[in-house]
């Protein structure tokens, strides 16, 4: 199992975008595409995107960013993208992806990360707090979820 940093490993830069755009049809495929081909070489710490991989397999993805499209924007970083691959779940690895982000905000300097989602209990399994509600700017809204680094 291994989790690869497109900033890092950018010779994964189109399996990323392919993977990212493919993972969230419902997103304009160009969000990911322009975000990910950007973060190569990016002075600022964030954006950051992960993929999952195991036995040469891109089973999951994530990403660590500043705002994901919603309306509390005095927080930050939030965890974006988190997906895991159907076949795949169930085996915790979301909890892989979760954790890298984690030690990545927390090594930038981050006292908390959020994410935003209508799961309910599913985060709580991983030390995330619901703090609220969030509004999106497509008029639909999110439980926010948030842990202390």
């Amino acid at each position: 199992m291994k989790i690869i940093s497109i900033r890092n490993n950018p010779e994964y830069k189109d399996k990323a975008i392919q993977y990212f755009q493919e993972s969230w049809s419902e997103v304009y495929p160009k969000m990911y595409e322009d975000s990910i081909t950007h973060v190569i070489g990016a002075e600022q710490f964030l954006p950051q995107w992960y993929l999952l991989e195991k036995d040469n397999e891109i089973i999951g993805c994530a990403g660590l960013i500043t705002n994901d499209f919603i309306s509390r924007i005095d927080l930050y970083p939030w965890i974006c993208a988190l997906f895991i691959d159907e076949k795949h779940r169930g085996n915790n690895y979301s909890s892989l992806l979760l954790k890298k982000a984690e030690e990545d905000a927390k090594n930038a300097g981050f006292k908390y990360l959020n994410l935003c989602t209508d799961h309910i209990g599913l985060y709580e399994k991983y030390g995330y707090q619901y703090i609220g509600q969030g509004y999106h700017p497509w008029e639909e809204e999110s439980r926010i979820y948030q842990i202390t680094l």
